[in-house]
């Protein structure tokens, strides 16, 4: 490896960063799907799991006089050399996205879902290969509920803007944050629902930094009661929690169908359709050179590797030359169960 990889590394991370936060903007597109189309879920979800808990046991053992020790173990098991780049380039998506996508979403409507449609049904390839093997009758029943019930939600009708109190931005931002790692359910469509998504898009461009402020504690608080659940279940019910998801990410796709109301209401297909057909297709051909890229950097293991959601701080490294995640180190070969290898660098 030459000493460009760490750097190739960062800006790679920082893009995944950008395409997670870009996601972030558009209603109805997951950031926790694109996480999981680009290989961070796992590690970004780690990763807030043990900030969670070390800001919980700062306060909860400084208060009692216990010392740091614990706290430390867990903002030292959070890979900050992958989750900094990744947050950089959330941060400045948003920012950017708020500027430049909300006045296309406006303006284009139906294109931009259209795209977005391609991209989700696309990258339902993901969890559906990381689950491995064929689906039981079960696990596919199971995946249909979620489907389902994923679909209901995004078929609420949509609340009027509103001028929030703070306490409202703050409840709004805990669950809003909760579907950002929940992939196939998206904070923006969340904040759409509850009639925030203007007013928190206006906040950014507007630097309101009172709103900002609130809108960010109560994402941490959200965060912190959320993701430590979520993370369990992907060490030890990976494989149902898996197929949960994908049925998530598919119901989803009904708040992407192109032709809709203000209000959310479904409308029959226009006389646009065969272009909206080929933005679609063009949504789903992104994903697709993105997969092709994405295997190919980790061939050449110029991207961070990925590891499982790991609650205890204290589990041992694993050695230095540790294949990349989904691929062997003899031929670069996916295993059935791509994301399942713990690699700490």
């Amino acid at each position: 490896m030459t000493r460009l990889h760490p750097v190739i590394r960062s800006v790679a991370d920082a893009f995944r960063g950008t395409l997670i936060g870009f996601a972030e903007i558009v209603p109805g597109v997951s950031g926790g799907t694109i996480a999981l189309l680009v290989g961070v879920y796992d590690t970004l979800i780690d990763g807030a799991g043990h900030l969670a808990r070390g800001v919980a046991l700062t306060i909860g053992d400084g208060i009692r006089g216990r010392g740091l020790s614990r706290a430390a173990a867990h903002f030292r098991s959070v890979r900050w050399n992958v989750v900094l780049p990744i947050g950089i380039g959330m941060l400045l998506a948003i920012v950017v996205g708020a500027a430049v996508l909300a006045p296309l979403l406006e303006e284009y409507p139906t294109g931009t879902r259209a795209v977005s449609a391609g991209l989700i049904a696309a990258s339902l390839i993901v969890p559906a290969r990381m689950v491995g093997g064929r689906w039981t009758l079960r696990e596919i029943l199971v995946g249909l509920l979620a489907a389902a019930l994923t679909f209901a939600l995004t078929g609420l009708p949509r609340a009027g803007e509103a001028e929030p109190t703070l306490l409202l931005v703050a409840v709004a931002a805990a669950f809003a944050i909760c579907a950002l790692v929940l992939p196939g359910v998206s904070g923006s469509y969340v904040l759409l629902i509850v009639g925030m998504y203007a007013p928190t898009l206006a906040a950014v461009n507007d630097r309101n930094f009172a709103y900002l402020g609130t809108f960010i504690l109560g994402a941490i608080v959200g965060l912190g009661l959320f993701v430590s659940a979520l993370q369990w279940l992907l060490k030890n019910r990976r494989r149902i929690t898996l197929v949960i998801m994908t049925g998530l990410m598919l119901g989803s796709l009904r708040a992407l169908w192109p032709w809709q109301t203000e209000s959310g209401a479904i409308l029959s297909p226009d006389d646009d359709l065969g272009l909206v057909l080929l933005l679609v297709i063009v949504g789903a051909g992104v994903v697709l050179g993105i997969m092709v890229a994405e295997a190919a950097l980790m061939k050449r293991r110029m991207l961070s590797p990925e590891i499982v959601a790991d609650p205890d701080p204290h589990d041992p490294e694993p050695a230095p030359d540790a294949p990349a995640s989904g691929v062997s180190a003899s031929d670069g070969s996916a295993p059935s169960d791509a994301g399942s290898i713990d690699s700490r660098e």
